[in-house]
């Protein structure tokens, strides 16, 4: 099937099978490989993407449901002059990623998350990004990460990155 979807801000035509993921489509048809593929079952959250501005499981969407759709993929958070978003920055600031692997689904979730509850607590930050699997941050890091990036896109100075003794989270 012939599907059309705007990707990141460029329109994007592709022929696939019905049975094909958006997360394929977006790696292999696109070649957006920012889009990482954990478990295939959706629990793991590294293949969030944003379509019409709602976070998705990628893996679990097919293609053809995204026809006509807007889509926001990992590769869609940089400035036009390849600057990182705030979100990155914050993550990379406050130790929000170790290996790298959920990064791309966490900062999507993120993204979500500032977009439409800019004045999400800390209690509130935890719980949304509980919904990705990190298993190398145990989360600290990604729940500071996004209340530094909260107060960025609000003009606000963001705190310096939290000391931590060794074992806690």
């Amino acid at each position: 099937m012939d599907i059309t979807f705007s990707v990141n801000g460029e329109r994007a035509n592709v022929d696939v099978e019905p049975r094909r993921t958006l997360a394929d489509a977006l790696r292999e048809d696109c070649g957006l490989t920012g889009t990482h593929l954990g478990c295939e079952h959706g629990v793991c959250g590294a293949c969030t993407v944003l379509v019409d501005g709602e976070p998705v499981r990628a893996c679990l969407m097919f293609a053809v449901q995204a026809d006509g759709s807007s889509i926001t993929t990992i590769e869609g958070l940089q400035g036009p002059d390849g600057e990182l978003h705030p979100l990155q920055e914050a993550f990379v600031e406050h130790h929000g990623l170790q290996c790298g692997f959920c990064t791309p689904g966490m900062l999507m979730s993120g993204l979500h998350l500032l977009d439409t509850e800019p004045d999400a607590d800390r209690e509130r930050i935890r719980a949304e990004m509980s919904g990705n699997i990190c298993r190398c941050t145990g989360y600290q890091g990604i729940v500071d990460a996004v209340e530094a990036a909260q107060k960025a896109l609000d003009g606000e100075e963001p705190s310096a990155p939290r000391r931590r003794s060794r074992g806690s989270a």
